[in-house]
């Protein structure tokens, strides 16, 4: 995977242009920063569940529930509460993500849709803090595809991850690798134990979106 989101101009303006074309491509950068800010805070969030808190239990955690650490968030910080919250989920999943890929051979080698690149995760953080001290509300300032105020879903949730494309991939020891490569398919495990994370990934050098690491997410839940 290349360094920096990339972005393909259709047209090459002339030169008289730069400054329009760099306020593009910025505007472009920050629209893909969005959209993986908007997807690891969906699964973060989904996958919570501790105690009271039953969402899918990828993470033991209950950091965005109202009820539960969102209460001390909001106590604490009361002005980007729900901003820390969903940040602190994010950071747990994370860490889980990379326990899973440091049990792989070259784990340090793929990309996860919470592990990026240390570059675009950078990226990534900086945007995070930017929405974060614009103080609106999350939902205000990413385009989420349900509601994370509501009571968890999971059909509903599933539903959202059925709507991306679909990806090439197949099951791999501790998770599953997406990419167009020999004797890749699109197959559905069947192991019947969907209560951890499954590393959904791809190696670096291949060019995999967003989305489909977002989509074998719903396969692992069917």
């Amino acid at each position: 995977m290349t360094s920096k989101l990339a972005v393909e101009a259709e047209v090459t303006p002339p030169n008289d242009d730069a400054a329009a074309v760099s306020m593009a491509h910025s505007s472009a950068e920050t629209n893909a920063l969005d959209e993986i800010l908007t997807w690891q805070l969906l699964v973060a969030w989904a996958g919570e569940g501790n105690g009271e808190l039953q969402r899918l239990g990828w993470w033991r955690t209950d950091l965005t529930d109202e009820a539960g650490g969102g209460d001390f968030f909001r106590r604490l910080l009361p002005r980007t509460w729900e901003w820390a919250a969903f940040e602190a989920a994010r950071e747990a999943a994370i860490l889980q993500d990379k326990s899973s890929r440091l049990q792989l051979a070259q784990g340090d080698r793929i990309n996860t849709l919470f592990f990026w690149g240390f570059e675009i995760d950078e990226q990534l953080n900086d945007r995070l803090l930017a929405c974060k001290h614009h103080h609106q509300p999350i939902e205000e300032t990413l385009n989420f595809p349900l509601s994370l105020s509501a009571t968890f879903d999971r059909d509903a949730f599933e539903q959202v991850l059925a709507s991306v494309e679909q990806p090439e991939y197949r099951v791999v020891p501790g998770g599953r690798e997406i990419g167009t490569v020999e004797g890749s398919q699109s197959v559905v495990d069947c192991a019947s134990d969907r209560t951890y994370w499954p590393l959904p990934s791809y190696r670096s050098q291949s060019a995999t979106p967003c989305r489909s690491i977002v989509w074998s997410l719903h396969r692992w839940l069917m």
